[in-house]
């Protein structure tokens, strides 16, 4: 420690302000013990959380400008969950998104309403004027085929009297008659191989009359709205609770034939949070045991560990109450506090440790060497300090309000981090001393790995050099994930459904949103939005109204004569109206008659399917005949009664909601009813347009292709689309404003604190360098920048800054040549500080949450990177530099 130094005005403020902690050892720890018990008060009675998204930008960016006017016209569009409803058929996904939904409605507690647009009885009358004219005229033509099963179906709803009208058509066929039965006798034989796969399903007659084969799996949606709590840190937990109530009360189980998901962006924000809370909690354990290992490792004393943590505990619960008496809350961005505080906090008090524990090698007494310890670390602490917390605050004028309030809590936490290092730290040296190292086993140890480039200087040179050009021809790749679920988990429920909706463009729940003043901007907005080749389809108030309706009316109304007044019995006949023996001779008298027509007529075009359903009877009678043999006569009567479940089922409620269609009538668009209508056109006559996109825009070039297109026609477009494309763009934007703010701020600091140009670049070097390895190594690791692990910018920038301002600090002041600087209890500092951050926060990488794990990684990366930069060639420049700096 040269003269000049140690008298300098710095040097004595340090040294007497660690002096005064460590004399009143007792008192600065009640003192502390008190100001952290209130602090924790305080923050427990008003500290909130906010985790709505959307409040972390401006308010006066345009895209929340065209959203909240969006949700003013169309509130019932505001905070939705989307509720996909699976099963067999089309009949019993219908009945069960109508039962889901008019459950949901009954909940006033949790829900503001429910939507099964599909299910009014608007479109139940209504429904077969949407349809085309060829797809009127071929289910007339079905109908008419059907309409003598149906009507002694409906006399004789059993199993013997279908098998019978079967094997009549049967004959028919065999006679030459011309009969359309190929989905009839698919669509049985599918029942019948389900049934003895173990695994039934019923014969959908809607689809049998509709001229359909019938699919594996049919799906409807269901509109949710539910009541959020924004003050609590789930805030649709309650609502999901009751959703998954009500289907069950329903029978919308894992175990029945018909399911229920829930998606949309209210459970994908729940699945989001839940992901990232409780795969931080594992890789908070994981990080504490890593970090508690590496700082007994450096320190080497259980005290000096236990001081470390007190410290970091003491500091984060004042940075807390700071945060909640400066903003109020905390957002999904500015929660990430604790990472940076702890992320840098432990680096000044490894710093404090380490060096005091260098120079109680000498001997000399725990206050004289903290004394010199204070006077030694105060200055670069502070120089830290400050220029890591202008670094922070640099984020606070950006439209990104979620950054600014973390700008603003992480720069007074530095602050904070700096005052309780150099106060608690002394004070705790009182109870838990320094005391010298027997052995120098572990600091030899980490010498050697930092005397490793010594001898290779020239070679660090042409390794960095090629590095800077490896890096810089990546730039232009560096690119931002604007799709939020690529964030969330991806084995979450909400995510793996919204996927597989999203894969099918045609109904995409990605869709752009335009409004329209009135009608004749809505006829002209549709038009031009309709010829973008990445647009599919657009959607309005005016496709409620079909054309064409006085023809389709004429073809309804000769189905309606078609079909005739069939009316089903009060309650199905069961199958004991015919015994087990005479149902199953009827069915192999079925059998036969299929045998026989593919004998007869091998190359009639319903061979295939008569064979097929020939092989499906046969499996069938194969388990009667067993049962018979087995004596077991109520066992062949309950399959009995199961095939004619599975086939009948359906039938009365397909032909009663098909007499119902029947009596359609046409209509305009003042006819619609105002539950429909409202989904479409305000009670201020605005109109909203739905734009479909063409490709799958999980694909971020997709995204960015429709939703540059369609406001290229929309400039107030709105939606998911645009929300994600255009807050991915505000948030680079501000980070882009904030490092320019940050990096000029910093640069000043420097210049004012160490009172030297050449310092200041040698400090800024590793940091631009760190930062350009690191934005290269996004693009070989294949790891974009997003929404959650750009926060790990500001950390890598303090980690930086610290990691520089240490080194050169220690080399100017002390005069340590380049071998004795990487000897220094300062090189082993900044080795454990960046190497307790990277298991602490690399441990992120294994959360199940995406946006968490890519942030972990990128830490880790990035942290390795300024270790790079700051031991191997900040030394090799300063030594190069040819002076002390």
């Amino acid at each position: 420690m040269n003269v000049e130094n140690s008298q300098s005005r710095s040097y004595r403020f340090f040294a007497c302000w660690a002096a005064f902690s460590y004399r009143n050892a007792l008192w600065v720890i009640l003192f502390a013990v008190m100001i952290a018990a209130l602090s924790v008060v305080y923050t427990a009675r008003n500290l909130g959380v906010h985790t709505d998204t959307t409040d972390m930008l401006s308010e006066d960016v345009p895209f929340r400008i065209n959203h909240e006017r969006y949700k003013e016209v169309f509130p019932q569009y505001k905070d939705t969950m989307l509720l996909v409803v699976d099963a067999p058929t089309p009949e019993q996904a219908h009945a069960s998104a109508k039962h889901l939904a008019d459950g949901l409605k009954a909940d006033a507690e949790h829900f503001y309403d429910a939507y099964y647009l599909s299910g009014e009885a608007f479109f139940e009358q209504n429904g077969l004027l949407y349809k085309s004219i060829p797809d009127l005229e071929l289910i007339t033509d079905r109908l008419a085929a059907a309409q003598p099963l149906v009507a002694r179906i409906a006399d004789d709803p059993t199993l013997y009297t279908f098998a019978e009208v079967l094997n009549e058509a049967v004959d028919e066929l065999r006679n030459g008659r011309d009969l359309d039965l190929e989905t009839v006798f698919d669509g049985v034989s599918a029942t019948l191989d389900a049934q003895h796969a173990g695994m039934p399903r019923a014969l959908s007659w809607q689809a049998l009359l509709g001229g359909e084969r019938q699919a594996d799996n049919y799906q409807e949606l269901v509109l949710a709205r539910p009541i959020l709590d924004y003050t609590q840190l789930f805030a649709a937990e309650q609502s999901i609770a009751a959703i998954r109530e009500v289907a069950q009360a329903v029978g919308l189980t894992d175990e029945s034939a018909e399911t229920m998901r829930i998606t949309g962006a209210v459970a994908l924000a729940f699945d989001e949070l839940n992901s990232a809370m409780y795969g931080a909690q594992d890789a908070g354990l994981l990080a504490l045991v890593m970090v508690a290992v590496v700082l007994f490792m450096a320190l080497r004393r259980p005290g000096a560990v236990l001081t470390v943590l007190l410290s970091l505990i003491l500091g984060l619960l004042l940075t807390a109450g700071f945060a909640t008496l400066a903003v109020g809350h905390l957002n999904l961005i500015s929660i990430a506090f604790a990472v940076l505080y702890i992320g840098l906090g432990v680096d000044y008090a490894i710093h404090f440790l380490l060096r005091h524990q260098e120079l109680r090698q000498s001997g000399r007494s725990v206050a004289d060497t903290l004394h010199a310890t204070g006077g030694d670390m105060g200055r670069s602490l502070m120089i830290c300090a400050v220029t890591t917390a202008i670094g922070f605050y640099a984020f606070m004028p950006t439209t990104y309000r979620g950054v600014a309030e973390l700008g603003l809590i992480s720069g007074t936490g530095m602050v904070i981090s700096l005052l309780v290092t150099l106060t608690l730290l002394p004070a705790l040296q009182r109870f838990f001393p320094t005391r010298r190292r027997m052995s120098n086993v572990s600091i030899d140890s980490v010498n050697k790995v930092l005397e490793m480039p010594i001898r290779s200087r020239k070679l660090v040179f042409v390794v960095t050099i090629g590095a800077i050009i490896a890096s810089v021809a990546a730039l232009p790749q560096i690119r931002f994930d604007y799709n939020l679920l690529n964030l969330n988990n991806p084995q979450a429920e909400s995510v793996q459904t919204f996927r597989e909706l999203l894969a099918e463009a045609e109904d995409s729940p990605w869709h752009i949103i335009a409004l329209a003043d009135d009608h004749q901007q809505t006829e002209e907005l549709v038009q031009q939005l309709s010829a973008l080749p990445e647009v599919d389809k657009v959607m309005t108030i005016l496709d409620l109204v079909p054309t064409e309706q006085a023809i389709k009316s004429q073809l309804i109304e000769e189905m309606a004569m078609t079909l005739g007044p069939i009316a089903f019995t009060s309650q199905m006949q069961q199958s004991d109206a015919y015994s087990h023996t005479q149902q199953q001779a009827k069915l192999e008298e079925l059998k036969q008659s299929l045998d026989q027509l593919v004998i007869e007529q091998p190359n009639h075009p319903i061979v295939i399917p008569a064979r097929t359903l020939s092989i499906s009877l046969a499996n069938l009678l194969i388990q009667l005949t067993q049962l018979n043999q087995a004596a077991d006569e109520h066992g062949a009567t309950q399959l009995l009664q199961v095939v004619s479940h599975d086939l009948l089922r359906l039938l009365p409620e397909s032909i009663l909601r098909l007499q119902m269609a029947l009596g359609a009538e046409p209509f305009t668009q003042a006819m619609l009813p105002e539950s429909l209508s409202s989904h479409w056109q305000s009670q201020e006559s605005v109109y909203r347009l739905a734009v479909y996109p063409t490709e799958n825009i999980n694909d971020n070039d997709a995204l960015r292709r429709f939703v540059r297109a369609v406001q290229q026609v929309s400039p107030g477009a709105t939606g998911a689309p645009v929300i994600s494309l255009e807050a991915g763009e505000a948030v680079v934007d501000a980070f882009v404003h904030a490092f320019s703010l940050a990096l000029l701020g910093v640069t000043l600091a420097l210049l004012v604190l160490l009172r030297s140009v050449a310092s200041t670049v040698l400090v800024l070097v590793p940091l631009l360098l760190a930062a350009l390895f690191t934005g290269a190594g996004t693009v070989y690791l294949g790891v974009p920048f997003n929404f959650a692990n750009i926060i790990a910018l500001p950390l890598l920038l303090g980690i930086g800054i610290d990691c520089s301002v240490h080194m050169v600090h220690r080399s100017r002041n002390a005069g340590v040549v380049y071998e004795n600087l990487l000897h220094t209890s300062t090189a082993r500092a900044i080795f454990y500080s960046a190497l307790t951050t990277l298991v602490g926060f690399g441990s992120l990488a294994f959360s199940p949450h995406q946006g968490t794990a890519s942030m972990g990684l990128l830490l880790a990366v990035g942290v390795l990177l300024t270790l790079i930069c700051v031991l191997i060639i900040l030394p090799v420049l300063l030594q190069s530099s040819g002076k002390k700096t």
